[in-house]
């Protein structure tokens, strides 16, 4: 329930506190005091946009603060999901700055406007006549049902089913249309892994053939520089071997007498062996190469399919097309394996819609059965409040698609004449009906659910007489379950109620202002007088105002 309201800088309210307690509230004020916009400020911590307009000084800051006890309405798991600190009572405050940012807060952590929203929804109800248009909203149907038909667990269960459902559904659409999609191509791909299959492509295999194209298509020319430097070597008249082997002779001689000359001989030693073995090396190669045309030629076909292959696939070398390769394997695999997938979506699918079927057939039945309870019963308030010929009728139709609620429909039918039959409730009332058929509504609901705060804004428009003192019954009946807020000019429903506000203009000088008061035993006794009889208050109606009070109070 909303325990405080602070509002500050806000259209003609300079600053007001206000505190709030548990049952009817009233509020009354001389047309123009500042009633809507009281409402109008309330409505900000419950994420409606704003700018500097309803700024009343444009060089400060607006805020509105509404302090919640919030302990009665399972309200921890949307606290947990939305990383809040919970606390059994919660601040709720909206700010706009002179330049026209505005800044949201639950508890005073910084949260954005539409979060605001969401929790300010789950608090406070607002009842305006434009709020009728729910009246036709399928949503709310089902929930005044199900609050007389105590589905609450079923629905539970199925709002559990129906999220398993979508998220298959829209993974088994997902896959499928990823299927349909790549089986298009699976003729293509599964040509494109053949014939790199058929290529029987080896890592590393590209580096060795270029290294032996190149070779034999060399031959020639390196068995020509092998066989010259091979005589070079060994050729009969100034070898390199021979006149090195001299080089060794004439060292030899000296050595004796030259202090160097031993490490000399054995360096030329260590020359000769070396360049004999090598001598060997090049003339045992330059024997053994041959050309070979037959074996060039399948070098250069081989690489000319790699090549091609290379640029088909449009990668960098023959590793990188391997990956492609397996890419492509992967890819064919992922569409054979989607079957599979699909078959076990349409198995799980099977079981999900099997599940709703049975909890939302549930849920139809005991809808069903609570009907004529529900329907006897709002027609019985409307006849009290004015409306002896009201006829209240739900129809009840199922949908051939599950929905969030179930599988029904909920039509509300009605009829205030005796030769017209009940019709759409939102096309064929007026607005004074339809605000009677929303009192009559949550004034039932107060005693199935757990509500939040109410505010009914004027719900009363258009009443008079033993109807206006029904309306005070039913909204001080409401307050017995819940809090209720009533703004209203009508004295009957004023004196119902356990506290009073007025509302009022205070002129000074130079500005106006709107300013809130609660009313004592006398002043109430006064302002329902002024209800009663308009600005000049008579004894006749204080007398009454007394009365309308005393019997409220019994």
């Amino acid at each position: 329930m909303l325990v405080k309201l602070f509002v500050q800088n806000y259209a003609l309210i300079k600053e007001l506190d206000v505190e709030l307690e548990n049952g009817l509230t009233i509020i009354t004020g001389e047309t123009g005091a500042g009633k809507t916009i009281l409402l109008g400020a309330l409505s900000l911590i419950l994420g409606t946009r704003a700018d500097t307009t309803v700024l009343l000084d444009k060089n400060q800051k607006c805020i509105v603060e509404g302090t919640f006890r919030i302990e009665d309405y399972d309200l921890n798991e949307f606290y947990v999901a939305n990383e809040l600190d919970y606390e059994s009572v919660t601040t709720l405050r909206r700010e706009i700055n002179p330049a026209g940012k505005s800044r949201a807060f639950i508890n005073d952590t910084p949260v954005t406007i539409n979060l605001l929203k969401e929790l300010g929804d789950r608090l406070i109800d607002i009842h305006s006549q434009h709020q009728t248009l729910m009246l036709n909203d399928i949503s709310f149907q089902l929930n005044v049902i199900d609050s007389f038909a105590g589905t609450a667990k079923l629905k539970s269960e199925y709002v559990e089913a129906y999220s398993n459902y979508r998220k298959l559904k829209k993974e088994y659409s997902g896959v499928k249309e990823k299927a349909d999609r790549n089986k298009a191509d699976l003729e293509y791909y599964q040509f494109q892994l053949n014939q790199l299959e058929e290529a029987k492509l080896n890592k590393g295999e590209q580096e060795e053939l270029e290294l032996e194209q190149k070779l034999l298509g060399h031959t020639e020319e390196i068995k020509l520089a092998l066989s010259e430097s091979s005589n070079l070597f060994s050729a009969e008249e100034m070898s390199i071997l021979s006149m090195l082997r001299e080089v060794k002779m004439n060292i030899g001689k000296i050595r004796t007498f030259l202090p160097e000359g031993e490490n000399l001989l054995s360096r030329t030693e260590s020359s000769l062996i070396e360049l004999d073995d090598l001598a060997g090396e090049i003339e045992k190669l330059a024997v053994s190469l041959e050309a070979d045309p037959h074996r060039l030629t399948k070098v250069n076909n081989r690489l000319d399919n790699i090549y091609s292959l290379i640029q088909k696939h449009r990668v960098g070398n023959l590793n990188e097309l391997i990956i492609k390769q397996e890419e492509i394997k992967d890819f064919i695999r992922d569409i054979v394996s989607s079957d599979e997938r699909l078959a076990e979506l349409e198995s799980l699918l099977e079981k999900e819609v099997s599940s709703l079927k049975i909890i939302s057939e549930e849920m139809s039945d005991k809808r069903r059965n609570v009907l004529p309870d529900i329907e006897l019963k709002i027609t019985e308030l409307l006849k009290q409040l004015g409306m002896p010929n009201a006829k209240f009728r739900i129809s009840l139709s199922q949908l051939k698609e599950f929905n969030p609620s179930g599988i029904d429909q909920a039509d509300f039918l009605f009829s205030a004449n005796k030769q017209i039959a009940p019709e759409n409730l939102a096309k064929i009332a007026s607005g004074g009906e339809l605000s009677r058929v929303m009192l009559s509504l949550k004034s039932l609901l107060t005693k199935n659910n757990n509500l939040p705060t109410i505010i009914f804004d004027e719900i009363d428009s258009g009443v008079s007489g033993e109807v206006a003192d029904k309306v005070g019954q039913i909204l001080a009946g409401m307050g017995k379950y819940m809090q209720v807020i009533n703004i209203t000019h009508l004295p009957q429903v004023a004196s119902r109620g356990t506290k009073h506000y007025h509302v009022y203009k205070d002129d000074t000088d130079d500005s106006t202002f709107t300013r809130v008061k609660l009313l004592s035993n006398d002043e109430r006794i006064l302002e329902v007088a002024r209800l009663l009889s308009g600005s000049e208050v008579t004894e006749t109606a204080m007398k009454n105002a007394r009365e309308l009070l005393k019997a409220a109070a019994n």
